[in-house]
């Protein structure tokens, strides 16, 4: 690819893990290394769940990664939270075939963030040309990145990628010196409501917040049985392996932040986060107990109380929920992008983009013009 030779890996541990990071830098918790390390060495994103790793390398006249564009092969649409299940089914009553599709994301996680990691920025362009040149030379019906960072949603744009725009409900902090500030900002009717939904959650119950060493294997099999009991109702079958947690907490333990709800000395749910140097991502929830309002408490609440009390500029809680919008997180457009070689099936789905993207647009301006927020205030 001119001056930037790029190459595809078939695994994140092919990478030497400080190369990797020097690409990746510091902020984003789930573009480390470890992370993707800790997903394929666990079995959750491997061939044999549809999590085939693509990892597309740019090598620098160092002799080092300058930037890498991890992906991966697709033989299903899941774990992805941003659904394309029309697309596959409108392409194979067409007479195409939709699977595989190269899929570049933090797998099983719809948080914003780099999909290109570069340590030199002038490589990003060459590595989006070399997806597209895999996509074309192995026939697959499509190249999508999903949830990009502001900062790298224009290199998709200027490549041709359609750009696809999603809701999700986001916290910000605007600088709150604590909880009660949040609170402040909320109407009189929000203010009450949540005060209610905090007693009620927390009675008889101890909260603790673990990260790092303080996380034990004990506090992981505990968390494990809530995970499975949430992943078995939404999705049919948890994505990750107990193996995963165990990895993260050994690699990347100063990354997590653990939040577990006791009874007595009987953990009986749990919310699993990972810390960001601007934002707290929520990823996982789960529970043995039936307690009114402690979903809220564990992943809505702590997190803006953390996250104020750690000075994070949002929160970001995860996929869908417009519940969230009374608990004071705001709709927030989220982007995607999306190579489609073939030429009818790419007018077909810009055409639908441009309709879908309409509404959703109308609909974030609509809730957050009847957000919780005293006027003036959020």
């Amino acid at each position: 690819m001119g001056q930037w030779p790029v190459r595809v890996l078939g695994a994140a541990s092919e990478i030497p893990l400080a190369d990797w990071n020097a690409c990746a830098g510091p902020e984003n918790p789930f573009a480390q290394g470890e992370f993707f390390r800790a997903l394929e060495q666990s079995g959750s994103a491997c061939s044999r769940t549809g999590w085939q790793p693509v990892h597309l390398v740019a090598d620098g006249e160092d002799g080092r990664p300058a930037g890498l564009f991890p992906a991966y092969l697709k033989t299903h649409s899941q774990g992805e939270y941003v659904f394309d299940h029309a697309w596959a089914d409108a392409f194979e009553r067409a007479g195409g075939r939709y699977y595989p599709k190269l899929q570049a994301a933090f797998p099983f996680t719809p948080a914003t963030g780099p999909r290109l990691l570069l340590r030199d920025p002038d490589c990003g362009r060459a590595l989006i040309a070399a997806m597209e040149q895999v996509t074309g030379d192995n026939g697959f019906s499509s190249a999508h990145a999903t949830f990009i960072c502001p900062e790298q949603q224009a290199l998709f744009r200027d490549a041709g990628w359609l750009i696809r725009t999603g809701e999700q409900f986001h916290w910000q902090n605007a600088g709150y010196g604590e909880f009660a500030d949040f609170l402040g900002a909320l109407s009189s009717a929000k203010r009450k409501q949540i005060r209610k939904e905090r007693e009620r959650a927390q009675a008889g119950l101890d909260i603790l917040h673990l990260t790092g060493r303080d996380i034990t294997e004990t506090h992981w099999d505990a968390f494990w049985t809530f995970y499975q009991d949430t992943g078995a109702r939404k999705w049919g079958r948890p994505y990750l392996t107990r193996d995963f947690f165990s990895m993260i907490g050994e690699t990347m333990g100063d990354r997590v932040l653990l939040m577990l709800a006791l009874r007595g000395r009987t953990p009986i749910a749990g919310a699993l986060n990972f810390i960001g140097s601007e934002c707290l991502y929520g990823r996982y929830w789960g529970a043995t107990e039936e307690v009114p309002f402690l979903h809220f408490e564990l992943c809505y609440y702590q997190a803006i109380d953390w996250a104020i009390r750690n000075g994070r500029a949002r929160v970001e809680a995860g996929a869908q929920g417009a519940h969230k919008l009374a608990r004071g997180y705001r709709p927030t457009p989220v982007i995607s992008a999306h190579h489609i070689p073939n030429p009818g099936f790419r007018a077909a789905v810009a055409d639908f983009l441009a309709r879908e993207t309409t509404a959703v647009i109308e609909e974030i301006d609509w809730l957050d013009a009847h957000g919780p927020f005293r006027r003036g205030q959020g």
